[in-house]
């Protein structure tokens, strides 16, 4: 049976027979195709290929090579050699013997084909149907959700790096599709500029000179988007992407007057989420997170956490690197909502939680999100908003003392929050008792103790929340959280995400998905196979702290 007509008719008998005697004790593949059968079927992916034409690589087979290529952290070369060489990948391929596969190139198309489609997400949607038709997963239940750094497939460059580089993909380009257009355009001097690969420890010395340097680049990369925008070049040397880049880069990166080219100032760039950070990979963002700089993407992972059934990754976004963590779940609980896989209980850590989030996930999805909402803290001794009484009816609160506010008045913050800025008169708090353990309002202010409140329902969970967590039930509800950690350890070693694949989020998207659907099948196989979970590490010299 051929790859070009893979189907589930089973394994063909002389594979199954040499495979048995080959792996008395089976292996991950065999198991897998034990227990769940093929996978994935042909017609999964049939929107991405034609009905007509020369026949191609099965679809189903060839995605469930590239699960296996992630499971093993394999290139493309390498995974279509072992389907070739491999008796156990040949058994779960159901392949007979002598099947010579198929060539590498076609697991890159077969990508791109996902892509261009749409379908990729049907990858993970295959596996997770299968575990709830052999009872392995339900909806409903506990799940939890984390998120961890991607570095993009690119170097992270400076500023100087990065418009010399850039204007160095560009002149690439260029020499390759038209040198006959680009010779009369330079000089010897731009071969010794952008000749070789643009590093900082080519630059010259001090910050004047290298001002001077980033400057030129900047006029010469204006001199190459002129010569492209003027009437006589050929239209299509606009199309070219690096010139696209290069348009957009020098826009951010610099200032135009007349004939003059400033390098702007790092207080007029753009922010971080709006500017280009690497010539080749437009997609990918510089980030920032507790001191942790990157280029690259974030990858936000949810899976089930109940005891008596495996671990399963349900949900996988991935999102540029200066998306944080709060913006992303109302898009997770969608993404849950469409697979049908919400649970009942969402555990979380404190960036993914507001009131707000609390909220909306309770009132749209039923869906109870666990996690640390921020203190009631405060400056000084100041009482905090949980002292005081407010009466959502009236729109007026009443503080320890008895005292009423006297201005209710509603605002909005930037994001589109609404807040309700609350006042007490000044001539009650001056000669109140408790004036200096309440508010650092000046003797002469207009006003004296100043509350913000949420919405009522929000202001009334995140109260309720606060006074929750401080207790030790709620603590140890939240304990399971901790295990999401070990996922995000087991799929950036066991599949080498750390560093994406490829360039671009939505290549990189499709490389988290394979990356998921692999880690769920080494998880099902090592629950069929009673396989404990591995224990967190610890150092000996942590083990010797604990035993003392």
């Amino acid at each position: 049976m051929s790859l070009q007509s893979w189907d589930d008719r089973g394994v063909p008998e002389l594979t199954a027979r040499v495979v048995r005697a080959s792996f008395p004790n089976g292996t991950l593949a065999i198991r897998v195709r034990d227990a769940l059968g093929p996978v994935f079927t042909d017609e999964m992916f049939a929107r991405a290929f034609p009905a007509g034409g020369r026949p191609a690589a099965s679809p189903g087979a060839l995605a469930l090579v590239s699960v296996l290529q992630y499971a093993e952290g394999l290139s493309d070369r390498q995974a279509a050699e072992q389907v070739r060489a491999r008796m156990d990948w040949k058994y779960l391929l159901g392949l007979e013997l002598d099947d010579a596969g198929f060539d590498f190139t076609v697991l890159s198309d077969f990508r791109a084909r996902l892509i261009k489609h749409g379908i990729e997400e049907q990858v993970l949607d295959a596996i997770l149907d299968h575990c709830s038709q052999h009872g392995l997963l339900r909806a409903g239940g506990r799940q939890r959700t984390d998120s961890t750094h991607v570095l993009a497939a690119v170097r992270t460059l400076n500023r100087m790096e990065f418009v010399g580089e850039t204007l160095r993909a560009v002149l690439e380009a260029l020499a390759a599709a038209a040198p006959a257009w680009l010779t009369p355009l330079i000089d010897a001097g731009w071969a010794d500029r952008y000749g070789a690969r643009i590093d900082s420890y080519r630059f010259p010395k001090g910050d004047d000179v290298r001002a001077r340097w980033a400057e030129q680049v900047g006029r010469d990369g204006y001199l190459i988007l002129d010569a492209i925008a003027a009437d006589e070049a050929p239209r299509w040397l606009r199309q070219i992407p690096a010139v696209q880049v290069l348009a957009l880069a020098w826009e951010q990166q610099y200032h135009r007057d007349g004939r003059e080219v400033r390098w702007r100032e790092g207080k007029d760039l753009p922010p971080s989420r709006d500017r280009l950070s690497s010539p080749y990979d437009t997609d990918a963002c510089y980030g920032l997170k507790r001191g942790k700089g990157w280029c690259g993407y974030k990858v936000h992972l949810s899976e089930t956490c109940e005891p008596d059934a495996p671990h399963l990754i349900t949900n996988v976004a991935t999102t540029d690197a200066t998306v944080t963590d709060t913006e992303m779940t109302a898009a997770i609980h969608q993404g849950l909502a469409a697979r049908q896989m919400l649970p009942s209980q969402h555990v979380v850590d404190g960036g993914y939680i507001t009131a707000a989030h609390v909220v909306t996930a309770r009132d749209d999805h039923h869906v109870d999100l666990l996690g640390p909402v921020g203190l009631d803290t405060h400056q000084g001794e100041r009482l905090p908003q949980s002292a005081f009484h407010v009466d959502w009816q009236t729109k007026t609160v009443t503080c320890p003392q008895s005292k009423t506010s006297i201005s209710w008045s509603t605002q909005r913050k930037t994001s589109g929050t609404e807040l309700a800025r609350v006042h007490f008169a000044a001539a009650d708090c001056t000669g109140c008792p408790a004036r200096a353990a309440c508010t650092t309002a000046a003797a002469d202010s207009k006003w004296g103790r100043s509350l913000t409140l949420l919405p009522a329902a929000q202001q009334q969970v995140l109260d309720t929340r606060r006074r929750e967590q401080a207790t030790t039930a709620w603590q140890q509800s939240y304990d399971i959280r901790a295990g999401v950690e070990a996922t995000i350890s087991q799929i950036t070693r066991r599949t080498g995400i750390r560093r994406t694949r490829y360039t671009g989020k939505d290549k990189t998207h499709l490389g988290h998905l394979l990356a998921a659907t692999a880690v769920n099948i080494i998880r099902i196989d090592a629950w069929l196979t009673d396989t404990p979970i591995g224990r967190t590490r610890t150092s000996h010299l942590a083990q010797l702290d604990l035993a003392a």
